[in-house]
């Protein structure tokens, strides 16, 4: 199976994603998208998997939004597109690929519903809060 997460190792939600992914079992394929952002043609497959738009997808919190006037409804899909091009890190993260689809993952613990062994039993988030994901029926017997 292979796994991709859009990763910001500044954003805590991702980096928790990542160590869930890790904990499954899998080593993803990371792209640090502030370094190496997705081409125009990759965000706008991964906003059209991910069944959103990209004003659904766009990162207030620390970024230009306000300054750019992104809640403005008078801006098209493409436009705001523009804006993440242009500033990557309106695009919120982390999104995570894997042959079970795609999906912004916040919370982090919505990244288990993509991963081959979502059973990866106790993990505690950096903010200490406990996720024990057992799959139904294990331990039954």
């Amino acid at each position: 199976m292979t796994v991709t997460i859009y990763h910001n190792p500044d954003c805590g939600t991702s980096r928790n994603a990542l160590a869930m992914i890790r904990q499954s079992g899998e080593e993803p394929e990371i792209v640090e998208y502030l370094e190496n952002p997705p081409s125009r043609d990759t965000l706008m497959s991964l906003i059209s998997a991910m069944g959103t738009t990209p004003r659904a997808l766009l990162r207030e919190k620390g970024t230009p939004y306000a300054a750019l006037d992104l809640a403005n409804p008078k801006w098209s899909d493409d436009e705001l597109i523009d804006f993440m091009m242009a500033h990557p890190i309106l695009i919120n993260r982390p999104i995570v690929v894997s042959p079970k689809g795609v999906r912004l993952c916040r919370p982090s613990e919505a990244v288990l519903d993509l991963l081959a062994v979502a059973d990866i039993g106790q993990f505690i988030k950096e903010d200490g809060e406990v996720i024990s994901r057992k799959t139904p029926g294990a331990g039954a017997g």
